[in-house]
């Protein structure tokens, strides 16, 4: 059974700084494309980060380019998330998410993806 799992979150003044991690228990870890997403209260679900399988490949929403990196490590089955900046409306659950699509795409559709964690909360005080 596939299995991700999303550490990291917290409660930080804005302009701080977070880390969040995303396990997987995926064999093939190094062959899935690995994306962010985030659901504020009250909103839908929203794209924040994708990363390729080949980890060569990046992309970002328009709301946390500059300020947000995704990378991964393969030895560790593991897809991160680094955030800096942070402001109140950065305040959502965070999930990853993954797919095992075409090498080297980037997916931004949250439909395109197979698996996902169960969230981690990032609260951004002002």
């Amino acid at each position: 059974q596939v299995q991700l799992v999303e550490s990291g979150g917290g409660l930080v003044q804005a302009g701080g700084s977070l880390r969040l991690s995303c396990a997987a228990s995926l064999r093939t870890f190094s062959t899935y494309a690995m994306g962010w997403f985030r659901q504020a209260p009250g909103k839908e679900r929203e794209f924040v980060a994708a990363d390729s399988s080949t980890g060569g490949r990046t992309y970002y929403a328009d709301s946390v380019k500059g300020r947000f990196t995704i990378s991964r490590d393969n030895a560790k089955y593991t897809v991160y998330l680094q955030m800096n900046s942070l402001k109140p409306e950065d305040t959502a659950v965070y999930y990853c998410a993954a797919v095992r699509g075409v090498v080297g795409a980037i997916y931004r559709d949250e439909y395109q993806y197979d698996y996902w964690g169960q969230g981690t909360q990032v609260t951004v005080s002002s």
